[in-house]
């Protein structure tokens, strides 16, 4: 009863889902540990203030998750265009009136619940969602440059230019990704280099006129010439320390020394109190996430199906193999955090709706009243309709 009961409420690629609950458990461990200086400095010695928030932020994230699940994903595609309409002024507003920190006013101050949103997370899920849409329907058809190729350079160049007036590194991420999905949907090369000469220009204005250009520069310059900021430092120290299985939960030194042990450098943390294992098990993980969901490619009943699967995962997984990437010392530090594993607060609900999204892309169709309106305009009946998908 059980079982059926699980099968009835959990839908979708049961190995995804599997991985989403491993990596709500590390999360909660990694952030407990990481944080406990934090909390013990200013939560008046309450170590387990941010245990307790973290616990509830992950359910919480697993609930979008759960809901976003249950929802044909073919009603993402009008739902991420309105919610692109919404984000580009937040983006604006953000970047003039935002609330600051290091020097990066990213986040929006809600007055009724004394909390912060982040418009950028916003704003990537609903790109990558409104770009497979749009990838979609030109696949049976010649490429057009005013019907087909604006849509898609416009977007991407409006919402990534805009996310890196105030952070760089997750505009260049954004931007990239985009482009690999345009590669997928068999966008030829020379004109995803015309995509790519566009977005170097985006990208040097947004140098010169955001809030983060010389600290981007600066940071590149100093990963190039080999000097090691003291974040870098204390995450080699860190993972060197940690060994092959680790100091074991709870036993990190380095969280004391370590600025944002608990978002930007959790992985070396991670590696720290669980091992060189622990690292490469937290990254299979994610590998894991990616192999399924090109798995999806081969049972998607639509074009668009496929796109939105593989673009999500690909803003997930690229994201984390950037924080490993730079916790590790192999490129510059960026300030992003570990997808589903860092604390976060929009950001984990928005990874969770994202995981929802393609948790309902690996069930094919849900909502049979769509596939009969859509009959009824074609004129065919309903169960060779079926059947023709």
């Amino acid at each position: 009863m059980i079982k059926q009961i699980i099968q009835n409420k959990f839908k979708g690629d049961a190995i995804i889902w599997g991985v989403v609950f491993i990596l709500s458990i590390v999360s909660i461990l990694t952030v407990y540990s990481a944080s406990s200086s934090l909390a013990y400095r200013q939560m008046q010695y309450n170590t387990e203030y941010y245990l307790f928030r973290q616990t509830m932020l992950i359910i919480a994230s697993l609930c979008a998750m759960w809901v976003a699940h249950r929802i044909d994903y073919r009603y993402y595609a009008p739902m991420a265009k309105g919610g692109l309409w919404i984000s580009i002024p937040l983006l604006v507003i953000t970047w003039k009136y935002g609330v600051k920190l290091n020097e990066a006013s990213r986040w929006l101050h809600i007055p009724l619940v004394n909390k912060s949103f982040q418009p950028s997370d916003l704003a990537q899920l609903c790109l990558m969602i409104r770009l497979a849409h749009l990838l979609a329907k030109q696949q049976k058809k010649e490429m057009h440059f005013t019907l087909s190729w604006l849509p898609i350079l416009g977007w991407s160049g409006l919402v990534s230019g805009l996310i890196a007036l105030t952070n760089f590194s997750g505009a260049v991420l954004l931007f990239g990704t985009c482009l690999v999905l345009m590669y997928i949907g068999r966008i030829p090369i020379k004109h995803l280099m015309r995509v790519v000469c566009f977005g170097l220009l985006v990208g040097g204005t947004a140098l010169v006129f955001g809030q983060r250009g010389g600290t981007a520069l600066k940071r590149i310059e100093n990963f190039w010439k080999g000097n090691l900021s003291f974040q870098s430092e204390q995450a080699y120290i860190a993972i060197a320390t940690g060994g092959l299985t680790g100091k074991g939960p709870g036993n990190s030194t380095q969280r004391n020394f370590l600025p944002h042990p608990y978002s930007d450098f959790i992985y070396a943390i991670l590696i720290e109190e669980y091992g060189l294992l622990g690292g490469i098990f937290v990254l299979l993980m994610y590998f894991i996430l990616l192999y399924r969901s090109i798995c999806l490619l081969a049972t998607a009943t639509s074009y668009y199906g496929s796109f939105l699967s593989v673009s999500i995962s690909l803003l997930l997984v690229f994201q984390a193999l950037l924080n490993m990437v730079v916790s590790v010392g192999l490129g510059p530090v960026t300030g992003l955090t570990l997808p589903f594993v860092s604390m976060g607060g929009t950001s984990l609900l928005f990874s969770g709706i994202g995981l929802g999204i393609l948790l309902s892309t690996s069930q094919g169709p849900i909502d049979t009243e769509f596939l009969l309106l859509k009959q009824e305009n074609s004129g065919i009946p309903y169960n060779k309709y079926k059947k023709s998908r």
